[in-house]
């Protein structure tokens, strides 16, 4: 406990105000580092306007401190609306409402607009990653904000938040594994240790793996978008040219003004990734006619013996093509995610559908601190209640396999 008195909590109103090379450095460390929580990934939502107090993200990263040594940090953000984090609290807000009792501002530590799991609890052990959910809380606390909500956490994150008395809510997200069922596993080591499972050698050997029907949509599917005229092309890291960025924000914009809402990132964002991330992204287009229609943007994260790992991210169309959305969000990125020997490809927030793309179930977690006790205790029995209905439907996806049997 002595050594705790050195350790100083500072609470950041930008990410700006702590090294990169600190902080991405401890990011390093993590267990479930993402490209989504680097430093130059939030500064670029914060410095081109996409998450800002505007529109309602006030940062307040908290940080731990020994002297100049940074202990443990998350990106925390004060609150004035639910939008923009994927883990959906409005029947929270509404009954606060109802009672007469404010719900913003609430804490969130999150990445904005990023339904991806991964670290939000950044620490150098368990104990401070457990010092920073203390810190945090009693900050909040001190702010007098409603609550605390720790969205899309790893695993880590999860069991400290636990351990320090927050509530679990658990969601499902789909993802494909790059390991094919239908291959012949090596024996085991002789220490004892079994080999990685095998890899898919192409895309026919992946639908071969699928069962009889899926195998006949999915060629049906793509066979549609080429008798159209449609061909893809693909661009990595500095290979994606101003043009092709120019193309594809417009395409993702068309495709929120098509739903009512402006997009959530700006077209600064985008240029200040290919300037300091470019490494990070992978960009698919659709041609017709030879001029582009659709594109899809992916993001990837090379985690060294862990592998590679790629992310659905965004997509736009100006054209419509039947079949077009599966080409190039599900079947262009698996094709070259088993070209490249990615190992796993996260298709992003829900989407029952995706399972029938072989994209299967894995829950998604989050951790909760409400400060009312009275809501607090309603939280808790509503999440109880929630948590089972998850695991059913869980259970029941899993029963659903798209592989073929035997």
């Amino acid at each position: 406990m002595a050594e705790q008195l050195h350790i100083i909590a500072r609470v950041l109103a930008s990410p700006q105000e702590v090294d990169a090379n600190a902080w991405n450095g401890l990011l390093a460390l993590q267990s479930h580092p993402t490209p989504f929580l680097r430093h130059e990934y939030l500064m670029a939502l914060h410095e081109s306007g996409s998450a800002t107090p505007k529109r309602g993200w006030t940062p307040r990263f908290m940080t731990l401190w020994d002297g100049d040594t940074l202990l443990a940090a998350c990106p925390l953000y004060l609150k004035s609306h639910s939008y923009g984090e994927y883990v959906f609290d409005w029947a929270w807000a509404s009954a606060y409402e109802q009672h007469g009792v404010p719900y913003y501002p609430k804490a969130t530590i999150a990445v904005p607009f990023t339904p991806v799991p991964g670290t939000r609890l950044m620490a150098r052990d368990e104990e401070r990653r457990a010092l920073l959910v203390q810190a945090v809380c009693q900050w909040c606390e001190s702010q007098g904000v409603s609550s605390m909500h720790v969205l899309f956490a790893s695993n880590d994150d999860i069991k400290t938040s636990a351990d320090e008395g927050l509530m679990l809510r658990h969601t499902v997200q789909f993802h494909w594994k790059n390991e094919s069922p239908t291959a012949t596993m090596s024996p085991a080591s002789p220490d004892g240790n079994n080999p990685p499972p095998a890899r898919y050698a192409s895309f026919d050997d992946f639908l071969a793996s699928l069962a009889q029907d899926k195998r006949k949509k999915i060629r049906q599917e793509r066979r549609r978008v080429a008798e159209a005229g449609v061909t893809f092309r693909w661009s990595r890291g500095a290979d994606i040219s101003p043009a092709d960025w120019d193309f594809f924000y417009r395409c993702y914009e068309r495709t929120y003004l098509e739903h009512g809402n402006p997009p959530y990132l700006t077209r600064d964002f985008f240029a200040r990734m290919a300037q300091t991330m470019p490494e990070a992204w992978l960009l698919f287009i659709a041609e017709k006619d030879g001029h582009p229609i659709a594109s899809s943007l992916i993001a990837l994260g090379d985690y060294g013996t862990d592998g590679l790992v790629a992310y659905g991210r965004y997509w736009g169309a100006l054209e419509r093509v039947d079949c077009l959305h599966f080409e190039a969000c599900y079947y262009q990125p698996l094709q070259w995610c088993i070209e490249h020997g990615a190992q796993r490809f996260e298709g992003g927030a829900q989407g029952e559908h995706k399972m029938a793309r072989a994209l299967l179930p894995v829950q998604a977690s989050s951790a909760h601190w409400i400060a009312h006790p009275a809501f607090a205790e309603a939280v808790e029995r509503f999440l109880e209640r929630e948590g089972q209905g998850v695991e059913g439907y869980l259970e029941e996806l899993q029963g659903r396999s798209p592989f073929r049997k035997g």
